[in-house]
């Protein structure tokens, strides 16, 4: 692996502007940090949307069965509990 690698971005005024913003308010030294500290959010937010999507997946493949098992459960709660 190649540490340190040059490589150049252009951007258009605006974008620069917006990374001159973020580097002064979040006092960081260069703009690459900012850059950098961007794409570690992004990629941790689109990690975070594809967990979710697999728990809501996972939930609604055995939802049915949940049900079923819980229902089967609930007679079984309070057996017994009125025969003192």
């Amino acid at each position: 692996m190649t540490y340190n690698t040059k490589s150049s971005i252009t951007l258009p005024p605006d974008e620069l502007a917006l990374v001159e913003g973020l580097r002064k308010k979040l006092r960081i030294k260069t703009k690459v940090e900012v850059v950098r500290r961007g794409l570690i959010l992004l990629r941790d937010s689109v990690e975070r949307d594809t967990l979710r999507a697999k728990y809501a997946e996972a939930s609604r493949l055995v939802r049915e069965s949940t049900r079923a098992e819980v229902a089967e459960l609930d007679g079984l709660s309070s057996e017994g509990l009125g025969d003192e």
